[in-house]
């Protein structure tokens, strides 16, 4: 009898074939072959096994345990992709799983479910994110945009449970109110009351902690700020609604109206009430790295309209602009036409797009040149390829006639800086005078220049820009030997800027009251002018023919000076009333003609030489402490509140606090080796923070002139 074809292969059938049981092979000392215990013939009878099941035959192997059963998926969908364990029960009823019930989910299990990487979502919801804020930006650029929804990139995995709205609803909450609360969820002020517009759409109002804005104040402030304040630094795009620039950061709307805040009629106290919240809203956005294309324009008008403080060292605006430059960079401002090698996708740039980073990056470099100009400070600019007007750059590299010029007078104040003040073999970074004199003639000769480029459709802004380059230019003079070649012709030019500069300052509170909200760089050029004034017409400089002019000035200038400060008690407030009480020590300049008999270098040497053309000024408030601070007789706090009058025909309002009858040389000629410490006066009367730990032990300077 033929045995049969699968008898062959098993060995147990085969010894039992034989009379040879299991027991035998025990007895033997041997153990029989188990399930478990692989061998060659393990595969051919799996597989003739599976044959003859699938051909409808039934294979009875003597062991209905050992059968193999279908694999089964143990877990559900949302906890394989979470890599947790499930309870999930599929038989005999399918049960959901213990988490999925807790939190609300699907619980299902689907064969084909893939897990999907973290780091893969996470970038396809930026790319659906940054795709409805683009669109809701262009969306909302027009009046008549009824935008009832916007489509995102097809992006399932990134954003599984995201629906259609019903019908029912998209009449009362549009695509821009869905992201607007989600950004409002996200930065903790939520619960906003909403207004609906005439055009039927709801709006929400806003609220920074304790502030909160209707949409009709709202609407007010970004007015204002696009009419009198955007003008000084035209960088963003007056037809995008605030709605819009609230959909797209937490911060920069906030900047926005905490700039148009200042000298605000209907609510005077709307800038220092937004000042801590603005200012901590700030730097929790600066904390959350990385950072964004938007953040870089938020720097730059903050930059240009910090927000009040009474003392330098409270100042954070030269340190934002670095940041402001350092965050340009990171993201590849720099190199435009290249964004997606600094991004972690590509990016398709569109032309307004590439057009608007250019712009961005001029108006970066010129914001972080007028930052460093102000605060004597060198620059973090880079005036690379993108900046370099050229024909081959393309016409998207092209700037506005306007921005461009403005972009040249800033390069020239940068080529002031680096020729008069970063001499690396002098341990204050200034250069000889002979040197000073040659680099003079041709930053001269590159200034006419730019002036010639003007037309007479130029904007006052812009002239008023190159005469503050100019002043910057020449208020190296102060550090001219007394006998150097052209010491007199070089305080002569200098005098001839001061007074052309502030001409032009006057002039522009005559267009539309503009100066009222100047920037913070003219306001400090300001106070430079001022300091000049006061410098030149007490010493041996000054003449009967430019007495009256320069003391008609000097008034004037200190009652800009107050008029541009907008809060009590804050740094412009208390430079002013440093000039009116130095003016007034000094005689008001009526006794110039009594300090021929000192020497030069007495009259007009600074004793402050490391703060670039702002030494000037960081020199005249080291003298100020000097005399009122270490005698007692001034009060700056007390005297702010009760402004000194610095016309010396009209008695004081302070003059409780102030001595007239101190000698000009006190002040401005010699007078330092009192040998007192005391000038360091009450934290509350400081001015110039930081000059605290530069002279801090010393009655005078470590080096001589």
């Amino acid at each position: 009898m033929t045995a049969p074809p699968f008898a062959v292969s098993d060995p147990l059938a085969h010894a039992a074939g034989n009379g040879i049981t299991t027991d035998t092979f025990v007895s033997a000392g041997r153990h029989p072959i188990s399930p478990t215990t692989p061998s060659r013939a393990d595969g051919s009878i799996t597989s003739l096994k599976r044959t003859l099941s699938g051909s409808g035959e039934s294979v009875d192997d003597g062991d209905d345990s050992k059968k193999t059963r279908p694999g089964v998926k143990r877990a559900c969908n949302e906890c394989r992709q979470q890599k947790l364990r499930c309870d999930v029960v599929q038989v005999p009823t399918y049960k959901s799983c213990h988490r999925c019930r807790r939190l609300k989910l699907d619980c299902k299990i689907d064969s084909s479910f893939k897990r999907i990487g973290k780091r893969s979502r996470n970038m396809e919801m930026e790319k659906e994110i940054h795709e409805l804020r683009r669109q809701l930006a262009t969306q909302q650029s027009s009046p008549t945009a009824l935008s009832p929804s916007i489509k995102a990139p097809p992006s399932e995995a990134a954003s599984p449970r995201i629906s259609n709205i019903p019908s029912q609803l998209e009449q009362y909450i549009t695509s821009e109110q869905a992201v607007n609360s989600l950004l409002h969820l996200r930065s903790g002020t939520g619960g906003l009351s909403q207004e609906r517009s005439p055009n039927g759409h709801l709006r929400q109002q806003r609220r920074l902690e304790g502030i909160t804005l209707t949409v009709e104040q709202v609407d007010h402030l970004f007015e204002r700020f696009f009419t009198l304040f955007h003008p000084f630094m035209p960088l963003l795009d007056p037809s995008i609604t605030p709605d819009a620039y609230f959909a797209i950061s937490p911060l920069l709307p906030w900047i926005i109206i905490s700039v148009a805040a200042r000298h605000y009629p209907p609510d005077p106290n709307l800038l220092p009430s937004l000042s801590a919240p603005v200012s901590v809203r700030l730097w929790a956005t600066l904390a959350d790295v990385p950072q964004n294309y938007v953040v870089v324009k938020a720097l730059c008008i903050l930059c240009t309209w910090p927000l009040p403080v009474s003392s330098t060292s409270s100042d954070p605006t030269f340190m934002l602009s670095g940041l402001m430059m350092q965050i340009a960079m990171q993201i590849g401002l720099h190199r435009p036409s290249h964004a997606q090698d600094f991004a972690r996708f590509k990016e398709d740039l569109r032309e307004e797009e590439l057009r608007d980073r250019v712009k961005t990056w001029v108006a970066c470099n010129m914001i972080s040149q007028r930052v460093a100009t102000g605060y004597g400070q060198p620059p973090s600019t880079v005036y690379d390829w993108a900046l370099v007007p050229s024909a081959s750059n393309g016409t998207n590299y092209q700037l506005p006639e306007e921005v461009e010029i403005r972009l040249s007078i800033e390069r020239f104040c940068n080529k002031v800086t680096r020729s008069f003040y970063t001499n690396k073999m002098d341990p204050m970074g200034l250069v000889s005078d002979e040197q000073r004199g040659i680099m003079s003639d041709f930053l001269a000769h590159d200034f006419e220049e730019i002036e010639s480029k003007l037309r007479p459709n130029t904007s006052a802004i812009t002239y008023l820009y190159l005469r503050a380059a100019g002043l910057h230019f020449r208020l190296s003079a102060f550090f001219d030997s007394s006998e150097s070649q052209d010491y007199h012709a070089h305080l002569t030019s200098l005098w001839q800027a001061t007074t052309s500069f502030l001409g032009r300052v006057f002039d522009l509170d005559t267009v539309g009251g503009l100066l009222l909200h100047a920037s913070n760089y003219i306001l400090q050029m300001i106070i430079a002018a001022g300091f000049t004034l006061l410098k030149l017409l007490n010493s041996f400089f000054a003449d009967s023919g430019k007495l009256a002019h320069g003391r008609d000035l000097f008034l004037k200038t200190i009652k800009a000076i107050r008029t541009i400060s907008v809060a009590t008690n804050d740094l412009p407030s208390r430079l002013a009333e440093v000039l009116a009480q130095l003016w007034k020590s000094g005689g008001s300049g009526l006794r110039a003609g009594q300090g021929q008999a000192k020497s030069l270098e007495n009259s007009l040497q600074l004793k402050v030489r490391c703060r670039m053309s702002m030494s000037l000024v960081y020199d005249s408030v080291w003298r100020w402490r000097e005399e009122f601070q270490a005698k007692e007789r001034g009060n700056l706090e007390t005297a702010v509140k009760n402004p000194t009058n610095p016309d010396s025909n009209v008695e004081s309002s302070a003059s409780s606090t102030i001595d007239n009858g101190l000698p000009s040389e006190g002040l401005l000629g010699d007078g330092f080796g009192s040998g007192s410490n005391t000038f360091f006066g009450e934290a509350n009367n400081e001015v110039f923070d930081p000059l605290s730990w530069m002279l801090d032990g010393y009655t005078d300077f470590p080096y001589d002139m």
